[in-house]
């Protein structure tokens, strides 16, 4: 069987995009590095004559771009995603530079879709949408003065990726991971299962989904493990 080139299977997700240049600066990096698959979830600007004279020879990326209403939206069929941020967390999910990240990035899109998000230029990602990605990833730069373009950081993370796909041979996942919303239907049964058995408050909730959430980033859960978790749960509320 034929395996699909992985960088077509890289998705760029920008959340809140509010700059049309921005756009065009994307679409150029990725078209530069041989990515396509450009989502945007609630953009607050126009593809007008700035972001396509921005994107220059890129314009097709543009205009194939998909609108979507939410990150979840953006992120479906994805078995992994990367979030792109500067800021350290109190409850950190795995944490890598673009060039530790991409080889696994590059082995898992041989077999199905990854995403790299990045946040709105004025706020960047909130904790919540942190929470619904895998990884974080952190572009090293002046600890100083660490705020990068837009563009400039989707084309980091491009060149990563394109330079990592030409220096190493790249093995198939042994197995197949569970895509997002799988994932995300799991931790929806997980706090139903521990509200109903008493051990979550929803008055007094604390950190323990946020735990939970990065205990299952770290765990990296395959379709069949899915299912198991899901048949545990379902039958914990049956003896509630």
């Amino acid at each position: 069987m034929n395996q699909p080139f992985p960088l077509t299977q890289i998705r760029v997700v920008l959340i809140e995009t509010s700059h049309p240049g921005n756009l065009g600066a994307v679409a150029r990096a990725m078209k530069v590095m041989g990515l396509s698959d450009l989502r945007l979830v609630n953009p607050k600007c126009s593809m007008d004559d700035e972001a396509r004279a921005r994107a220059s020879g890129a314009v097709d990326v543009l205009e194939t771009a998909q609108i979507c209403h939410s990150l979840d939206e953006a992120l479906a069929g994805t078995v992994l995603a990367a979030a792109c941020t500067s800021r350290r967390r109190d409850l950190p999910h795995p944490d890598y530079t673009p060039r530790q990240a991409a080889p696994e990035l590059l082995r898992l899109a041989l077999t199905a879709p990854v995403a790299v998000v990045f946040g709105s230029e004025t706020y960047g990602l909130s904790n919540e949408q942190l929470m619904k990605c895998r990884w974080l990833l952190n572009i090293p730069a002046n600890p100083d003065y660490a705020s990068l373009n837009l563009g400039a950081a989707v084309q980091v993370v491009a060149y990563e990726l394109r330079s990592t796909l030409a220096d190493e041979p790249l093995p198939l996942p042994e197995f197949q991971p569970a895509p997002h919303e799988a994932v995300e239907g799991v931790l929806v049964d997980l706090e139903q299962t521990l509200k109903q058995i008493g051990f979550l408050d929803p008055a007094h909730p604390k950190r323990l989904m946020p735990r939970l959430r990065r205990f299952f980033a770290k765990a990296a859960l395959e379709k069949e493990e899915v299912a198991i978790w899901r048949g545990i749960f379902a039958a914990a509320r049956k003896h509630c």
